[in-house]
Order: structure tokens, then C-alpha cells, then sequence
């Protein structure tokens, strides 16, 4: 169990001015005239520093400017801290233990016995990498039951895994949709949708949180000026920890002939009485949604994301699609753990119970003790929102000085008056875990 520590004595308050001083510093570019497209540079014209060195590239730049800002006014960098063991409910930083929120490990599976031999015995057997594509020569058994358990937990044809979460959606939105396409999504989708919607130079637009009427009047305009016209939204959004009304918006994509997209990466093992997602949750048929997408790094105790859907979908995502036609094959390892956590999910439903009362117990007493938790239904994610990115770091950092590991999440991640801390439950957290971690909070949040 991680030790909390008292309190430090509270340091002087800095005034707002130099706070927004910092975080409203922006670089001044170079107001050389660039020439145009096409047009030849004079052969001695030199090249500018800033086309030709990182470290004037203008993002750097800017990120210094950010980083040394927050230096002055004694704001210690939050990111990157380096866990020296399995994270779950606790673990282990610079040789100190902490209480820890600050781990997708919702149902504790990273760190399973069981979990951990299945991956043992794949390394044993099919080494630590396949060494190849699927397509070509990086196919063994361990992906297709992986694929298999996935396809029958969703009860749709197949299912098809990729090496990285991120690049899922990146590689199915941007190879499945193109320019005569329309992707609509909530205001609070993941950027690796945005990215995927960028690379398949389909038009965007997005419609306001959770709001099926607002997208349902965007359809009624839009939807006959576009060939395919796809719908994405999030099981639970990873921000806010709040989940959509689906059955509203599968209704929404039958009468206007789209397809619907759902990312189940922090839903999957924390919605439903079985821990089955968000599906489970609202007692819809699997092909009630077209693509349903998740990732193998959160419940699932391993690396990479996955498609579920009909076998034209799955079939023409395995032969065609370059982010998984040209990529390595998932290491056996990484695969032989995702499945066994996936068999393991089916064996300890008291986690998922577990969870969900925890992460009810955190709400309620958030709430109670004045902590604006936004629009957090207590599923496993929950924010603390305060409403400045030095104040939100500030507050990590006091909490971390407690013993207790909570990041902060700060512009542009979320909106400047929406910075925050973000809290991710899990089912070893123990009662007195959430009591002390909502107590802690909230007296630090009074002190800043």
C-alpha cells in the first residue's frame, strides 16, 4: 500500500497575470516573404535556419517557450515519470511507492498471473516477434483466436487486430473513406479519428457533445450531398468519462443510411454488468453498429487496437488497408496476453463490479466535497476540473508530494478553462483509496 504523505507548507501565491503572461506567450515568426510554389530562389540565397534545423522548427519553438515558462513560475514537468513496476492501484516511482490514478489498467489484468504466463508461454513458443507481415509470412494461431474471441464477444462475423490503438483508427477511417466522403463526429472525438479523417481527405464536421438532435439535423442538410457518410463516436470519451446515448444514434444512422463507428477503448471491461462495453450496456446486437473499434493496451493488458464488424468490412481492412498490409504482425507475446486477458474478463465479473462501485464511491465524494467533476458518470474515468493548466499542475505536483499519482491534463489537450486532472480507477482500488484520494484533493485544491 502506498504511504501518503502531509502536506508541505504552501509556497506564495503567484499573481494571475504572470500566470497568463506565460501560457499566452506565442512565438514570433520570421517575416521573410516566402516565395511562391514553383517560383526559383536566387542560387546564393541562403536557406533560413528555420527550414533547416529542428531546433528552430516554429512547434519547438513554441514548446520551449511553454516549458521555460512554467520553469520560472516553478512548475516542475509532470510527464514522464518513470514506473518501475506493474501500475495498477499502486505503484512504484524513484524507489517510493504511491497511490496510483494515473493507470488504464481497469480490471488490473497488466500484471495477472495468468495474463503474465500466457505471454511467457508464447515467447517460449513462437518467439518475440513474427518477423514479418500477416499477409506474407507473420500469420500464427495466436492472432486469429484473438481475433476470433474478439469477433464473438461483439457477436459480428471477424475481426481484425493492429500493432497500435492509434493507427487502428488512423489506418481504417483513412483507407475505408475518401474525398467524396462525410465523417461526422462528437465535438470530443480522439485525435487518432481527427488523423484518420485528415488522411482520408474526407469533409469533417462535428456536432456538439452527446447531442443526437444536433446530429441529426447535420444529417438531414448534409447526408444526399456525400457518397459514404460515417458517424464516430466513443464508448466512454477518455477526457470526461461520460458515454453517448447509442441507440439513439444507431436509430440516427438507419434512417439516414450511414454507417456508425464506435471507439470502445475505456468502455470495453468498464460498461455493462459483465464488463462486455458499452453493447452490453444498452442491450444492443452486435450489428447494430458497424465498426465497433478498441484498443489492447486498457482492459485487454497488452499493445495495439482492433476492428469488429461484418466479414467484408474485416476481409477488405486485412488485404487492402496499408497501416495493416505494411506493418509487422503483432508480437505473440502482446497477443497471447490480450487473449488471456479477454478469457480472464469472462472469469472475474466481481472486478467489474468492483470497478464500478469504486468509481461510483469517487463521484459521489468528488461531488460531496465541492470538486467540479464535469460530466463524469463515475465509469472509470473521472476529472477534476480546474480550469487553468498551472494551477493543474501545480495541484499534480502537491498530490505527488502526498503520495498520491494523478496527472494532469493541460492545454491544448482540453480547452484552457478546462484543464484538469484526470482520475482512472481500478478495481484494486480499496475504499479507503477513494477516500483518501477525493479528501487529498480536495484540501489541495483549497490550498492552490
Amino acid at each position: 500500500m502506498a504511504t501518503l504523505k502531509p502536506a508541505k507548507a504552501p509556497g506564495d501565491s503567484l499573481k494571475d497575470k504572470l500566470i497568463r503572461h506565460a501560457l499566452e506567450r506565442r512565438l514570433n515568426r520570421a517575416s521573410a516573404p516566402v516565395p511562391a510554389l514553383g517560383a526559383a530562389a536566387p542560387a546564393s540565397a541562403p536557406v533560413p535556419d528555420a527550414h533547416c534545423r529542428f531546433d528552430q522548427h516554429p512547434a519547438y519553438q513554441q514548446l520551449r517557450i511553454i516549458n521555460d515558462g512554467a520553469a520560472r513560475l516553478g512548475v516542475a514537468n509532470p510527464f514522464f515519470k518513470v514506473h518501475e513496476g506493474s501500475a495498477a492501484a499502486s505503484t512504484r516511482i524513484g524507489g517510493e511507492r504511491y497511490l496510483n490514478f494515473s493507470s488504464y489498467n481497469y480490471l488490473s489484468l497488466s500484471g495477472d498471473p495468468v495474463v503474465a504466463q500466457a505471454a511467457k508461454d508464447a515467447i517460449d513458443r513462437y518467439g518475440t516477434s513474427v518477423s514479418a507481415s500477416r499477409l506474407v509470412s507473420g500469420e500464427r494461431p495466436i492472432h486469429r483466436a484473438l481475433e476470433q474471441a474478439l469477433a464473438e464477444l461483439y457477436d459480428v462475423d471477424d475481426a481484425i487486430t493492429f500493432v497500435s490503438g492509434h493507427a487502428t483508427n488512423v489506418s481504417t477511417i483513412g483507407h475505408l473513406f475518401g474525398p467524396n466522403d462525410l465523417i461526422l463526429h462528437d465535438e470530443l472525438i480522439h485525435n487518432s479519428v481527427l488523423q484518420g479523417i485528415q488522411l482520408a481527405g474526407a469533409r469533417r464536421l462535428s456536432f456538439p457533445h452527446n447531442d443526437a438532435a444536433a446530429l441529426d439535423e447535420l444529417l438531414t442538410r448534409e447526408r444526399r450531398g456525400f457518397e459514404r457518410v460515417l458517424i464516430v463516436l466513443e464508448g466512454i470519451y477518455s477526457m470526461d468519462g461520460d458515454y453517448p446515448d447509442l441507440p439513439a444514434f444507431v436509430e440516427l444512422k438507419r434512417r439516414h443510411q450511414c454507417f456508425l463507428m464506435v471507439d470502445e477503448a475505456h468502455s470495453l471491461g468498464v460498461m455493462g454488468a459483465r464488463g462486455h462495453g458499452i453493447r452490453e450496456h444498452f442491450g444492443l446486437a452486435g450489428d447494430d453498429v458497424d465498426i465497433w473499434m478498441g484498443t489492447l493496451s486498457k482492459t485487454l493488458a497488452g499493445c495495439g487496437g482492433y476492428i469488429a464488424g461484418e466479414t467484408a468490412l474485416v476481409e477488405h481492412l486485412k488485404f487492402l488497408a496499408p497501416g495493416f498490409l505494411y506493418s509487422v504482425g503483432m508480437p505473440p507475446p502482446v497477443a497471447a496476453a490480450s487473449l488471456a486477458a479477454l478469457q480472464r474478463l469472462h472469469e472475474v465479473p466481481d472486478r467489474v463490479r468492483t470497478l464500478q462501485q469504486r468509481g461510483q464511491a469517487f463521484l459521489a465524494q468528488a461531488r460531496a466535497e465541492g470538486i467540479d467533476t464535469g460530466t463524469s458518470t463515475g465509469l472509470a474515468v473521472i476529472p477534476a476540473i480546474i480550469g487553468n493548466s498551472i494551477k493543474a499542475a501545480r495541484l499534480s505536483a502537491a498530490l505527488f508530494d502526498r503520495g498520491l499519482n494523478v496527472q494532469p491534463i493541460l492545454h491544448p489537450a482540453v480547452p484552457e478553462q478546462s484543464a484538469r486532472l484526470r482520475f482512472f480507477i481500478c478495481s484494486e482500488h480499496s475504499e479507503a483509496d477513494i477516500r483518501d484520494a477525493v479528501q487529498l484533493t480536495a484540501q489541495e485544491i483549497r490550498r492552490l
